[in-house]
């Protein structure tokens, strides 16, 4: 057994091994599922009175884990990009702009294909993937290698602000492509979502991280710092872990090959799309490396784990909808990678 680098502390080395990580829950969502269904479930806190509760596991990870992304924001970096805005506002309007570029072609060709629904499912899926806020995730790849941080915390942060609008008006204007009860379930979702899922479920839990950054007293906060990225990290995994027992279990109980395959193609098609036009823009632009592979990273990288809560909710009765997103959220994590290291690697050689 190769012991661990020295000075490497468990949480470090989790986090160099994400991608190994997430492929160990997914792993574990396909052989013991049970307990990741369980938690899925609505679960009652209370005595039946006034004081009941009905705990949802997802969507109190998801809370923890903007919570905590609020909590780690560097608020006195943003005063930087008061001066140079270009790669933040290309970022946000590439962020917006990208869903209704890329969308409508991969429905396009998905809707001559001989699935029943016109591959209405996949489409979905990607919909309420690339409607999603940036990925807090993007800011953790941006200092682990090329990349503009404050621009990149700039892009989370804006995508954030603004999902409460942005986030039904992507999906209103891309329900059209889907066919029969998609349609359906999806325009309702986002007439909701809105308020009910971006302003308190996406918005408040990171805005109120950023509050207690700003709020609390110096020891309290230290003591909160510190406990915030393992609480990420786990928070993370967990509900990674409980969304993929949703469908892998169930699907490897009876698999489906052609489902399974279409479902990566389509991840792949569609996160390959967004990161290239990422990097397209920002060399049509001329920006330089760093600003570059934020807009690139901002273009390609969705918060994964807001959509799977999110398909839950909207479509409890299609679990399979969850494997695109499932894909998406690995393949995204992958062409990061590949974006910030490419990058260190030419700064490295100059």
């Amino acid at each position: 057994m190769i012991p661990p680098p020295a000075g490497k502390s468990p949480l470090s080395l989790l986090r160099d091994r994400l991608g190994w990580a997430v492929g160990a829950a997914y792993l574990a969502a396909a052989t013991v599922s049970a307990p990741g269904l369980w938690l899925r479930r609505p679960h009652t806190i209370g005595d039946g009175g006034f004081l009941e509760v009905a705990l949802r596991t997802p969507h109190f990870l998801l809370s923890l884990v903007l919570f905590t992304a609020g909590l780690q924001v560097p608020v006195h970096e943003l005063r930087a990009l008061l001066t140079r805005p270009t790669a933040l506002l290309t970022g946000f309007v590439l962020h917006l702009v990208a869903p209704l570029l890329i969308i409508p072609g991969v429905a396009f060709a998905l809707h001559r294909t001989p699935d029943s629904d016109g591959g209405s499912g996949l489409i979905a899926a990607m919909i309420l993937i690339v409607a999603m806020p940036v990925a807090a995730g993007a800011t953790v790849w941006t200092s682990r290698g090329e990349g503009d941080q404050p621009t990149t915390v700039g892009l989370v942060l804006a995508s954030t602000i603004a999902g409460p609008l942005t986030i039904p008006v992507t999906m209103t204007a891309l329900c059209p492509l889907l066919h029969g009860g998609y349609a359906e379930a999806l325009s309702g979702a986002a007439r909701t979502a809105g308020h009910d899922f971006a302003l308190t479920g996406v918005l408040l839990p990171c805005g109120a991280g950023i509050l207690a950054r700003l709020v609390l007293p110096a020891r309290p906060l230290r003591l909160l710092l510190g406990a915030a990225p393992p609480a990420s990290l786990l928070g993370s995994l967990l509900l990674t872990y409980i969304n993929a027992s949703g469908v892998l279990g169930p699907f490897l109980a009876r698999p489906e090959p052609v489902l399974m395959a279409a479902a990566l193609a389509v991840a792949a098609l569609v996160c390959g799309l967004s990161f290239g036009l990422g990097r397209i823009t920002a060399r049509v632009l001329r920006l330089d490396r760093s600003s570059g592979a934020s807009v690139t990273l901002a273009c390609g990288m969705n918060n994964s784990s807001a959509s799977a809560v999110l398909i839950s909710t909207a479509l409890p009765d299609r679990p399979h909808v969850l494997l695109p997103v499932l894909a998406y959220s690995l393949l995204q994590k992958v062409a990061a990678s590949h974006v910030v290291r490419a990058g260190a690697g030419k700064r490295a050689r100059a």
